[in-house]
């Protein structure tokens, strides 16, 4: 009996740090696919989370899950102020790359008459996670990230956030 109980608690330690691992990612260095079809949004209207910084770029502010994944925390980054919105997208997506996960690329459009921003997101080819796989911390990292970014940029008139793979409707 005595045995069991030594074997077990090790066990229930090295499963609950398993389990808690999987909410974190490491950042990698990967090609994004922003260039292709890319959003230029208009950075003239006065916003609290957009502030110029130089001539070819402003500052932007992004959201990244806190280390327990439970709320998105504020970052002030520079994009370029051309595609302001796809950089901010690419951003964001730098940090959702992880061992057993990763994306080839995306593409941001917005409909500027009814606000609604598309994230078309792209699986890396040898991928064999799908979205729809991704733990409930995953998923707030990516999509919540995502759409908090977007739509709390109020430069940007976005009020909706639609996530696509390859143009199909992501349902979670």
């Amino acid at each position: 009996m005595q045995l069991i109980k030594k074997s077990i608690a090790p066990l229930l330690t090295g499963v609950i740090v398993l389990n808690l691992s999987s909410c974190t990612t490491t950042p990698t260095n990967r090609k994004t696919d922003n260039a292709v079809n890319p959003t230029t949004i208009s950075n003239t209207a006065a916003s609290t989370t957009t502030t110029t910084t130089s001539k070819n770029t402003i500052t932007v502010t992004i959201y990244q899950p806190d280390n327990q994944c439970q709320e998105l925390v504020p970052e002030k980054v520079a994009v370029s102020d051309k595609n302001s919105v796809a950089a901010a997208v690419g951003k964001v997506l730098e940090e959702r790359d992880t061992a057993d996960f990763n994306l080839a690329g995306y593409r941001v459009k917005v409909n500027q008459k009814s606000g609604v921003a598309t994230v078309d997101l792209r699986l890396a080819a040898n991928q064999e996670r799908k979205f729809v796989s991704l733990s409930t911390c995953e998923q707030f990292a990516l999509f919540g990230s995502l759409r908090k970014t977007l739509i709390s940029n109020q430069a940007w008139k976005i009020k909706d956030v639609r996530f696509t793979d390859q143009g199909q409707e992501i349902y979670l």
